[in-house]
């Protein structure tokens, strides 16, 4: 990884506002956190990839908050991640300025409303490089628009005898709906199991697929093992048998580059919270064909063309699976990430990370008895930046809540949504330690510090 990346690649700048500090600023203020200070200062010499999580942490207020005079280290960004100031500075010009529904008035401030939230759309299509804007559907979350696929599509697709095919390391939104599916027609599910190497494995799924095989549900990054699977190539084994894919993309999108053109899915699920923005809106990218071909999940006002007594007519995608008023401020807050992720680019988010995770793997293993679950990272294996892990003889609730409790340590305990997964393993719980590019090395090593202490306390006191 080069050690260095151009000034250009790493500056940020919030569109119509003037930076930021270390507490709420106004826009006119002169106060200014690291990316508007790069904007600022064009000409500086370029800084290393490495210095990432130090110069952009001073754009999310709540990482300098301190407890009983211990700073907070936040791991626990696979759960949500947290936001900077232009996010929140965006929501609050929405509500204090524009606050409006969309598509409905023909007044300014619906005028307004409208174009910003479809101007959020875009950016969302831009982001992913979809081919078309309207192969975006804004939802409440990533778990509401797989259901959206699972009642629109599954339903009307899936019968009795067909097959669906996921992995054991699905979290539970990608899996409940499928079996609500699978219980309504009849339909079997299938599941991919793990290799020695306890990542999914590939080749069983390709072996399962069949011309029974209707549709693959497979996250691109694994949000318990870090492991990450090659969906290109999943696309391309499943269109053979004419089955189509849907990408659980929650743990993937907030941190490297995603084309869904190249990936070739035919739907793809991400959401808000995990990717800088703010809760209650998630995303479903869905091939127009296939959206168009679809019938609405919910009904109400916005998703129809024409309403008689009788029946309706239905708007084209994204319109159609909209139904009543949108989450206007949370999309147009999410446009506001999407800018920021942008500015500082995802390339240089998904080096740093790479860099950031091996180093938490890495000091992981100067635990005593501690088994990390998944791949270790390697030049050939990408491991996303968070680490699942027990250690023995110590439950990982107690090790999250000592952590917690006696040092400011935020990270996640419990089967993470993972159930099937957990038991595969063999165990009924992990503990969580999951990264985001504001995250330091110097954060790990207080982290591994306190899991050491903490370990000590609660073997000597047991």
């Amino acid at each position: 990884m080069a050690a260095t990346a151009t000034a250009a690649a790493l500056r940020c700048c919030f569109p119509g506002s003037s930076g930021v500090g270390s507490g709420f600023v106004k826009p006119t203020s002169s106060r200014r956190g690291w990316c508007a200070a790069a904007v600022a200062a064009p000409s500086r010499e370029a800084e290393p990839v490495s210095s990432l999580g130090h110069r952009t942490r001073v754009d999310f207020p709540i990482l300098h908050q301190e407890f009983d005079g211990t700073k907070l280290v936040y791991f626990d960004n696979g759960a949500t991640s947290q936001k900077p100031y232009s996010v929140m500075r965006t929501l609050d010009e929405y509500y204090r300025s524009y606050n409006s529904n969309v598509h409905r008035g023909i007044h300014a401030l619906s005028a307004k409303a409208t174009h910003a939230y479809e101007d959020a759309r875009r950016k969302v299509a831009n982001f992913v490089n979809a081919a078309d804007s309207r192969e975006i559907v804004f939802t409440r979350n990533a778990t509401e628009a797989i259901n959206l696929v699972a009642y629109s599509w599954g339903l009307s697709n899936v019968k009795e005898g067909d097959e669906i095919v996921l992995t054991v390391a699905e979290h539970h939104s990608a899996i409940v709906p499928w079996q609500f599916v699978s219980q309504k027609t009849g339909a079997t599910l299938k599941y991919v199991g793990l290799t020695k190497e306890n990542v999914p494995d590939i080749e069983q799924l390709k072996g399962l697929l069949s011309n029974k095989t209707k549709i693959v549900v497979v996250h691109h990054v694994a949000n318990v093992l870090g492991s990450m699977l090659p969906i290109e190539e999943i696309v391309t084994w499943s269109n053979r048998v004419g089955a189509k894919v849907l990408v659980d993309a929650c743990q993937s999108v907030p941190h490297m580059p995603v084309d869904v053109q190249k990936l070739g899915a035919d739907f793809l699920v991400a959401s808000s919270h995990k990717m800088c923005g703010p809760t209650g809106v998630g995303i479903l990218h869905g091939k127009f064909e296939i959206l168009s071909s679809m019938e609405p999940f919910l009904g109400g006002g916005e998703m129809i063309a024409d309403v008689f007594q009788d029946r309706s007519t239905y708007a084209e995608p994204p319109s159609r699976f909209e139904a009543g008023t949108p989450a206007i401020g949370e999309a147009i807050g999410l446009g506001a990430a999407i800018d920021y992720l942008s500015c500082i680019g995802m390339e240089q988010i998904h080096e740093y990370e790479k860099e950031l995770g091996t180093y938490l793997y890495e000091s992981l293993l100067s635990v005593p008895n501690v088994q990390i679950y998944g791949p270790a990272p390697s030049q050939t294996v990408h491991r996303a930046p968070l680490c699942s892990f027990n250690v023995e003889n110590v439950h990982p609730t107690d090790i999250a809540e000592i952590l917690d409790l006696q040092h400011g340590v935020a990270i996640r305990s419990g089967h993470h949504c993972a159930q099937i997964l957990h038991r595969t393993l063999g165990i009924t719980a992990s503990a969580r330690a999951s990264l985001h590019f504001y995250n330091t090395k110097d954060e790990v090593d207080t982290f591994i510090d306190a899991l050491k202490a903490t370990i000590d306390f609660l073997t000597t006191r047991y």
